[in-house]
């Protein structure tokens, strides 16, 4: 596939992740001027702003700013499952397969993934019924919690629309679960969609988002639901290590990500236009919906390692190359992409 010319100092081009992102120096003003206090002793309070703010745009009751999505996802599942519990999610979802098995390790729930039987990275509501709303004997696992996922990072940021979550939500009702959303890309959803984030909240019981993919952040989710709920998350987060002290330094970078949201729009134009390049270059695309595109090669490792090569860097996903957009690198960087790419074809 790849025919080598010979390559001095291009300047990468990184495709890896939308977690590479750099503070701009807005960012870091707003993060050199924050007002701050101690978050764990007195609530530090632009930490109080930040999830104020994300509450208000979730439509729930309240929120709490956690390090990383993997422990707000983790503070949820500890809250929602029981041993001898079952958490259902499809097939690839984060908390299955990329916290480090937590959720049975901490959270004491036993995964089962659901195919995608209602697209990639979607489930169906019968799925769901199918396996929660009969009960086994004693001894068999207790269905407990669904676990959804809005974008599907492994299908390639694939949407879960309204409708949909509406009837999957329903389903969960119908059978005694509990609904938690892995909503880490939630924001590029509801652009895609171009609907607000609470749209597709509806009905869950806690829901988590992440300021650092995408917004720009250089740390930080937020994990949220009731207001009895962020009062138990709030002791779980210190149980788990996650508690700050003038955390407003970091809030701070979140709130400025906030007011991005809309700027992502820029990424899914950019990630349909390498998308369309790399299918001109004769490469196995499905156009993507957000901002990850996944391709398909015949031998993954060859062509990462060419690709560095190249400067363009990449990363693997569910078997195939990973590309993702983001707002550090612009229309010009995926056209300086592909030309590389295509001279090495």
């Amino acid at each position: 596939m790849w025919c080598h010319p010979f390559v001095t100092q291009l300047a990468p081009i990184d495709f890896r992740s939308d977690t590479v992102t750099q503070p701009d120096e807005k960012m870091r003003l707003a993060m050199s001027a924050a007002e701050v206090g101690d978050d764990v002793l007195d609530h530090d309070p632009t930490m109080r702003l930040l999830e104020e703010r994300v509450a208000e745009l979730l439509g729930v009751d309240a929120a709490l700013w956690v390090p990383s999505g993997s422990m707000g996802n983790l503070i949820a599942l500890v809250l929602h499952l029981r041993r001898g519990d079952q958490f259902l999610a499809p097939r690839g979802a984060h908390v299955l397969d990329a916290e480090l098995g937590t959720a049975a390790w901490l959270a004491g729930g036993m995964p089962r993934p659901l195919e995608w039987d209602a697209g990639p990275g979607r489930v169906s509501a019968d799925a769901v019924r199918a396996i929660a709303g009969t009960a086994g004997p004693y001894y068999t696992l207790t269905s407990r919690l669904l676990c959804l996922e809005n974008t599907h990072n492994a299908a390639g940021g694939t949407v879960t629309p309204p409708d949909e979550h509406a009837l999957l939500v329903s389903a969960a009702r119908e059978t005694g679960l509990r609904v938690h959303l892995d909503g880490a890309r939630l924001w590029n959803a509801a652009v895609a969609l171009g609907l607000p984030p609470a749209a597709l909240t509806v009905g869950v019981d806690t829901v988590q988002v992440c300021l650092s993919k995408g917004l720009g952040a250089p740390v930080g989710s937020v994990v949220a639901g009731t207001q009895t709920f962020v009062e138990e998350a709030r002791r779980v987060r210190k149980m788990l290590g996650g508690g700050v002290r003038q955390g407003g330094v970091l809030a701070a970078a979140g709130l400025v990500g906030l007011e991005r949201i809309d700027d992502l729009a820029a990424d899914h134009a950019n990630a349909r236009a390498l998308a369309a390049g790399l299918v001109e270059l004769g490469w196995e695309v499905v156009e993507p919906q957000t901002n990850i595109v996944l391709a398909e090669v015949p031998d993954l490792e060859v062509t990462l390692a060419g690709l560095r090569h190249l400067g363009v860097h990449a990363s693997s996903m569910a078997g195939k190359v990973r590309f993702v957009t983001h707002r550090d690198v612009g229309a010009d960087d995926v056209a300086e992409a592909l030309r590389r790419i295509s001279s090495a074809s």
